[in-house]
């Protein structure tokens, strides 16, 4: 297995060609005040499955790709339902 970082995050935007734009969340404990803080960050990722909104996936960092795109889509670990396909 490779050293690569890899992170779960959900599917905010699939608007572009081969690109999603995922939503990683974490949390922590503030060290001072002990509440429990969360924090977020979006990155965009190289996407050749077909994700959809709201999609949680596992990405892999990359080589640089494009300007902005530094991510790949390693796998959809759960799809989410949309109302239409009901």
């Amino acid at each position: 297995m490779s050293n690569r970082r890899r992170m779960t995050g959900v599917v905010t935007s699939n608007k572009m060609d081969k690109t999603v734009s995922v939503k990683i969340t974490r949390r922590f404990r503030h060290r001072l005040y002990k509440k429990v803080i969360e924090r977020h960050s979006n990155v965009k990722a190289h996407d050749e499955l077909g994700c959809e909104i709201g999609d949680k996936v596992l990405i892999v960092e990359s080589k640089p790709i494009s300007k902005t795109k530094r991510w790949a889509v390693e796998e959809i670990i759960r799809k989410t339902v949309s109302p239409e396909h009901v």
